[in-house]
């Protein structure tokens, strides 16, 4: 039996980002009323394959400030909540030695980064791992990674009191009008909602919503990462190969490292991405990581598969997708939707109090590899899954 609901809010997504979003808003309106819809469980999407890394750094204005406002979000929900499964960890980056002025401008002033002399680089490195010829190693702090699915289940916890989840519940239909936004659901249900925040990860052309999203001029790309069969030391920290597209993160959670790299395919569906690990993408991914710890190549034996959305620039997108601001989308992390989510919910709960952003208009160009605007951005930011 179909039926028809009314909310304040609805937000479309309930991974992490969503679920900040959700919380962001109670936050700002502890009476606010805030439904929550999801195809699949809560961190069921992208969450729950997300490698959950946060370092400080940003390459453009735009996400180093949005990296310094989710670094001192997270550290003050550590500190609410210290049971919450983030995990404070060492950083050390590897970069071309002539790089360091570079590091500077890229690390934010709270990392402290500070150069390591060869004992203490070497210490640094995780067994099997070395320092390249022509390369130096520097160390910084505010670096740490997070079970982003137990996280997101646990915040989705904390909301429900407060909020509506709908899990298993596919939204077929967005539809603006006069009086709110409709959404038509797979139940045959329908809900009107004021505003509508849609965080769908890396399903940018869902029908329901792809014309209006696809003028921001998303993209998706495959996401690899290696897991690597090496017990974790409790001083292993998490290495950043800057010059490159990959980092090693210790996963004392699951009691192995995780290596990532950059996969090259665009254009993928996260309905058709294949969670299996492919022998290309292992040989693409083992082939820089020999080149810094050849030991470890021969541990990468399985790995996490799946997609995300990248905005153009490579900069997280919040913008309005309607005239009259009722709908806005919020994501395109660009492989950083951990790393950047508190700030994108932020952004996001400004823009539904319209204080923020206009429309996106209809004219936009399309990123592609080629032509987005990446000047001066790491390698390794531009791609990884954090």
């Amino acid at each position: 039996m179909s039926g028809a609901h009314r909310t304040g809010v609805a937000v479309v997504g309930a991974g992490v980002l969503g679920c900040l979003i959700t919380r962001e808003i109670l936050a700002a309106d502890p009476g606010a009323q805030v439904t929550v819809l999801d195809r699949d469980l809560v961190a069921g999407g992208a969450t729950r394959r997300s490698a959950g890394l946060h370092f400080p750094r940003g390459a453009v204005p735009e996400t180093r400030a949005m990296a310094a406002e989710s670094q001192r979000y997270y550290a003050q929900l550590v500190a609410e909540r210290p049971e919450l499964p983030i995990h404070g960890i060492g950083m050390t980056v590897v970069a071309a030695e002539a790089s360091e002025a570079a590091l500077h401008e890229a690390y934010l002033p709270e990392a402290g980064l500070r150069r390591l002399d060869g004992a203490a680089a070497a210490a640094a490195l995780p067994e099997g791992a070395a320092v390249p010829e022509g390369m130096a190693a520097w160390t910084g702090d505010g670096c740490q990674y997070a079970d982003v699915a137990a996280l997101t289940q646990a915040l989705a916890a904390e909301l429900r009191p407060a909020a509506e989840f709908r899990e298993g519940v596919a939204v077929t239909g967005v539809e603006p009008g006069a009086d709110g936004v409709v959404l038509s659901l797979g139940t045959g249900d329908t809900i009107t909602a004021d505003r509508v925040v849609l965080a769908p990860g890396p399903w940018l052309a869902a029908p329901a919503w792809a014309d209006l999203v696809a003028p921001l001029g998303a993209r998706v790309k495959k996401i690899v990462a290696l897991h690597l069969e090496q017990p974790v030391a409790a001083h292993d920290g998490a290495v950043v190969f800057h010059d490159e597209d990959a980092f090693l993160l210790p996963y004392r959670h699951r009691g192995h490292w995780l290596f990532s790299y950059t996969c090259p395919e665009w254009g993928v569906s996260p309905d058709a991405v294949d969670p299996a690990l492919t022998a290309e993408n292992r040989d693409q991914a083992l082939e820089v990581l020999a080149r810094y710890a050849p030991k470890l190549a021969a541990r990468g034996v399985s790995g996490r598969v799946f997609c995300d959305a990248y905005g153009p620039g490579n900069v997280p997108q919040v913008r309005s997708l309607t005239d009259d601001g009722r709908v806005v989308f919020a994501g395109a992390a660009s492989g950083s939707g951990y790393r950047f989510a508190p700030a994108i919910a932020a952004a996001a709960v400004r823009l539904l109090a319209g204080s923020a952003a206009p429309p996106v208009p209809s004219a936009a160009p399309s990123a592609s590899p080629s032509t987005s605007s990446t000047a001066g951005v790491p390698r390794s930011e531009r791609q990884n899954p954090t």
